[in-house]
């Protein structure tokens, strides 16, 4: 088993990412996009991190952690919600190339989030699997928004641009 060890540097890196992503989504709380089953939380632009920054894992979650101890939804969201982006996160960061550095955050979101906002709606009733693909899909839909559109913007910027491109190395 090896142990995995950050550095300074990495540890306020992930807490900045942390900050970043909780301010970001409180932005988009105030336009209303933020919690629910349409969502579009700008900071999910962030989820494609992984890709180049392994500290971005822990920062994600706890930024999302953060953020969700004021959703809507309560004590779900605070746990299934920062373990959709847990999870996705660590499945970013073993994507082979940028252009699939997305897809992890918008799979685990739709899947996870659109199943709790489902139940929180209608319960394991007979409606679930109705509201579920509805979820899903909106849910779906405003992060890959987010992840398509901006987290690879995000990602090229760190390409282009040389004290990103150091950070990332």
């Amino acid at each position: 088993m090896s142990k995995s060890h950050f550095t300074t540097r990495q540890v306020a890196t992930a807490g900045i990412i942390a900050a970043v992503y909780a301010v970001m989504s409180l932005c988009a709380s105030v336009f209303g996009i933020a919690y629910g089953p349409i969502q579009c939380r700008f900071s999910e632009a962030l989820t494609v991190l992984p890709f180049f920054l392994p500290e971005a894992i822990p920062g994600l979650f706890i930024g999302c952690l953060v953020t969700n101890l004021m959703s809507t939804v309560g004590p779900l969201d605070i746990i299934f919600g920062s373990l959709a982006t847990l999870i996705a996160a660590i499945w970013t960061r073993k994507m082979p190339n940028k252009w699939l550095a997305p897809l992890p955050p918008v799979l685990c979101n739709a899947a996870i989030i659109g199943a709790m906002i489902a139940w929180y709606e209608v319960g394991f009733t007979g409606a679930f699997w109705a509201s579920f693909a509805f979820n899903a899909f909106t849910v779906g839909l405003g992060e890959a928004i987010a992840c398509y559109v901006l987290g690879l913007l995000l990602l090229q910027a760190i390409e282009k641009v040389p004290a990103l491109r150091r950070l990332a190395a």
